[in-house]
């Protein structure tokens, strides 16, 4: 056992992105985000309490009854928005208000508290360091500081490994998380030899980013109502 809880917690996440305001056209960025938020509604419908929807200019949030698939999900998003860059905050808490299941504005409660301040935490922490830090954290509301400070630690390193990754490793490596097979299928969509998916996999601690990330969504698993 990873967590307790005294109640049975909801899973909030916000999505914040990077240096909007530099984004040359932030109308089709918007839009594009729209569209990725749309997806996930759809796929991880039996996830979410409330759907994910862009909430200001630049955020989005959204709710969650599992944690089983936030990995997935902030992964997902990753991939479908890159180059652009996107903090994401995970708040594990209880939600005090009405839930609307089409739409998260107006609910409130120590989940959504927790997320923001993860977000919170993100900027500031990236004002303080010059060099890359994390863009993924998690709070977690109750007695959990000693997981939560685990969870944290694997995600700045998570991070660290995904910022080394050059524009052909980042290609091969998502597009074998997003398909989940073998390297010889990878080389037949991308059109390029097996060995050089096999180099780059290696090359961008693939194996150590997958277990990294793993270790994780064993933990926030067992976060569900």
């Amino acid at each position: 056992m990873f967590f307790f809880f005294f109640t049975t917690p909801y899973i909030a996440i916000i999505g914040d992105i990077k240096e909007s305001k530099k984004i040359a056209d932030r109308n089709y960025v918007q839009e594009k985000l729209r569209e990725v938020l749309n997806d996930i509604n759809e796929y991880y419908l039996n996830d979410i309490s409330s759907k994910f929807m862009i909430t200001l200019g630049d955020e989005f949030q959204g709710l969650l009854y599992s944690g089983a698939n936030v990995m997935n999900i902030i992964s997902e998003i990753e991939r479908k928005m890159y180059p652009v860059k996107i903090r994401f905050g995970v708040g594990v808490g209880d939600i005090t208000t009405h839930i609307n299941k089409e739409m998260p504005l107006g609910a409130d409660g120590p989940g959504y508290y927790k997320a923001r301040a993860a977000i919170e935490y993100l900027k500031q922490n990236e004002k303080r360091k010059q060099t890359n830090p994390a863009d993924i954290r998690i709070e977690v509301d109750g007695d959990n500081q000693s997981t939560t400070l685990m969870i944290n630690t694997i995600l700045s390193l998570i991070s660290a490994i995904k910022e080394d990754w050059s524009d052909r490793q980042r290609e091969i490596i998502w597009d074998i998380l997003e398909h989940k097979d073998s390297q010889t299928n990878v080389a037949k969509r991308l059109n390029i030899k097996q060995p050089s998916v096999q180099k780059s996999l290696a090359n961008g601690k693939y194996y150590a980013y997958k277990e990294a990330v793993e270790a994780i969504e064993k933990a926030l698993e067992e976060i569900r109502r």
